[in-house]
């Protein structure tokens, strides 16, 4: 019997490990966040990190993004 499916072909894309920096970023950071520093716009520097991490994360998701639709082309 013979199998008639297209077969998926695994290609390796190796910046998709970039996903993991924000988890690695915002939960490895936070031992180093230094909770006496002065509040940067009244706010705690823990809630900044946290709150930095937002936009990053939306930064590298969108590099990866074009860096698939590159590598689709």
């Amino acid at each position: 019997m013979t199998d008639h499916a297209p077969r998926l072909r695994f290609t390796s894309r190796r910046y998709r490990w970039l996903a993991v920096l924000p988890t690695v970023g915002l939960l490895g950071g936070i031992p180093f966040v230094d909770p006496t520093s002065p509040t940067l716009f009244g706010f705690p520097p823990l809630l900044v990190w946290i709150v930095a991490w937002a936009p990053t994360t939306s930064a590298i998701m969108g590099l990866i993004l074009v860096l698939d639709r590159r590598h689709d082309k």
